[in-house]
């Protein structure tokens, strides 16, 4: 086990993956019967806990099993240097990690690229998915909208592994990430750089996700929204295309927020979904 990340329990999936995940039990008085899945987002050094280890204890508290999870090229699962990362490479795995887990239906929380892997499974596997859940999710531009922003430029300046990405380049990357410097704290870069000398760039060189705006109305099942208007590497624009496109969508939008809306305004946030999740779930 790490100092820096807690390492759980892991399933081989195929000959070429084996996922890491952590599975939480419900803590509360209160059983419910949804299971909540956290899907990473991308980046040097991102894994499950990374993003969400400030979450699980208050879904855990409203009742909630909650399973985290990382996902290929990530975390302390496989990182094939030969596989083509595309969005249904993704989701296709999220889909063996549920069935492994035998979870029949779930809510994914899925945060920059696993917003738009959520997004994925619910098109794919509609009956596997009760509500979504998404954060600044991708998906939702071209890739060249996002290419053109500061967050996005910054992080392929420097390949991973190439003695220029040094720990000062991966803490100027996670400052970009939030509106307040102070959540980049010398535990989280300690964390992400730890977890950074095990990652490969093929991920990042080979990762496909295409725009899955005209899809929007394919979701038939309630979806939450959040956006930072300080996000600096999925545009804030793509908050409208949710709130337009679904058919069943609420949408929070904050100010002094940046990409990690989880991390910058945790408390706002578990309320928004415990409160989600009881009144508008199911039904």
């Amino acid at each position: 086990m790490s100092e820096h990340l807690p390492e759980g329990q892991y399933v081989e999936l195929d000959d070429t993956m084996r996922v890491h995940y952590l599975d939480f039990p419900a803590t509360g008085p209160i059983t419910r019967s949804s299971t909540l899945v956290m899907v990473h987002g991308s980046g040097p050094g991102a894994s499950g806990w990374s993003n969400f280890k400030q979450n699980v204890a208050a879904f855990n508290a409203a009742g909630y099993r909650v399973v985290v999870y990382d996902q290929p090229g990530y975390g302390y699962t496989s990182k094939p240097t030969d596989a083509v990362y595309t969005l249904d490479y993704f989701s296709g795995y999220l889909l063996g990690l549920l069935d492994h887990l035998q979870i029949e239906r779930c809510v994914p929380v899925g945060n920059s690229l696993g917003g738009a892997v959520a997004m994925g499974l619910a098109l794919t596997n509609p009956e596997r998915v009760e509500a979504l859940i998404l954060m600044a999710p991708g998906g939702l531009e071209e890739k060249e909208r996002y290419f053109q922003t500061e967050g996005i430029q910054a992080m392929v300046k420097y390949p991973m592994g190439s003695p220029e990405f040094t720990r000062e380049v991966l803490e100027s990357l996670l400052g970009l990430l939030v509106h307040d410097n102070a959540h980049v704290t010398p535990e989280l870069v300690a964390e992400r750089w730890h977890i950074l000398q095990q990652q490969n760039p093929q991920v990042l060189i080979t990762m496909q996700v295409p725009n899955l705006t005209h899809r929007l109305g394919e979701l038939k099942v309630p979806v939450l929204g959040f956006w930072g208007t300080n996000d600096k590497f999925c545009p804030v624009s793509g908050a409208e295309h949710l709130y337009n496109g679904c058919e069943d969508a609420l949408v929070h939008v904050t100010t002094q927020c940046g990409h990690w809306v989880m991390v910058e305004h945790t408390d706002y946030f578990n309320r928004q979904c415990i409160d989600f999740l009881e009144h508008r779930c199911g039904r």
